[in-house]
């Protein structure tokens, strides 16, 4: 199985408290499967794609029943108290210490200094997706932040990220945007972006990581997801990387969809950050 390198998105899963109810909405959105829950791990279960593992729902935690339901994404690290470590030095908070999670790897939950939160994972037996990119899958991550800076200044002494910024060019549905991609090993192999969230965002809206689910079609999924009781809140949007939406599920969990297949315009053009 697919070894992650340090500062790649791994891994995915989310609170919810009708736990069924996410298994209904997600199966019939993302064509998800489910596994058994492992009662020795709070039920934590794994949804599954053409019978690969791509994420996991889990009931909330004795005491944590009034928290949002929402995705963390986790990033793969060599050694989660170093990460744990970097975390605090460059500002960040830790939520959950590093804690073992039987054999199946460690981890950590934080949030870096502008407020998203997000986990980090050591691989022990349970090494991450064994399915990204394609359709039911996860496929991508975007930092939503008002504070760009200090996001930014935190994502590079945490992990071994390249940073590259996008330039509006002449394209009015990029005007004004400030977006920065986040790369491992080279800028051919990107792995985050970060936007900054402006006025036309809530203003009592978080900062937050939006995950992206591939899917073959944007417009059904979205149409499924609004009959599941999920709410569109934009899109859908044709762009160079897809046609792509994004909604919350029935529980208030944000997350996006996206048809890569479907692009349009031209690729935008990035330059140092």
């Amino acid at each position: 199985m697919k070894e992650f390198p340090e500062g790649a998105p791994c891994w995915v899963d989310a609170m919810f408290k009708d736990v069924e109810g996410a298994k209904t909405f997600y199966g019939e959105v993302l064509g998800w499967t489910f596994g058994e829950a492992a009662s020795e791990y709070g039920n934590y279960t794994q949804a599954y794609s053409d019978g690969k593992a791509v994420a996991a729902v889990v009931p909330p935690m004795p005491g944590g029943e009034d928290m949002p339901s929402a995705w963390c994404l986790y990033f793969a690290s060599p050694d989660v108290a170093q990460t744990a470590e970097k975390i605090k030095g460059a500002g960040g908070q830790l939520l959950m210490e590093p804690m073992q999670v039987g054999s199946f790897g460690s981890m950590a939950l934080a949030k870096e200094p502008s407020g998203a939160v997000f986990g980090v994972w050591q691989p022990g037996e349970h090494k991450g997706f064994e399915k990204m990119g394609e359709a039911g899958s996860y496929c991508w991550a975007e930092v939503f932040t008002r504070e760009p800076a200090k996001a930014d200044a935190f994502l590079k002494q945490v992990f071994p990220y390249a940073a590259q910024k996008m330039e509006p060019g002449d394209d009015p549905a990029t005007a004004g945007m400030d977006f920065t991609v986040f790369s491992v090993g080279g800028v051919e192999n990107p792995v985050l972006g970060r936007m900054k969230m402006d006025k036309d965002f809530p203003p009592d809206l978080p900062p937050y990581i939006q995950v992206y689910f591939a899917v073959p079609d944007c417009d059904e999924a979205v149409s499924k997801a609004q009959k599941l009781g999920g709410q569109l809140h934009f899109g859908p949007m044709d762009s160079p990387f897809g046609r792509f939406a994004a909604l919350t599920d029935q529980q208030g969990a944000a997350f996006a969809v996206i048809d890569m297949t479907t692009t349009a315009g031209e690729m935008p053009q990035m330059s140092d950050a």
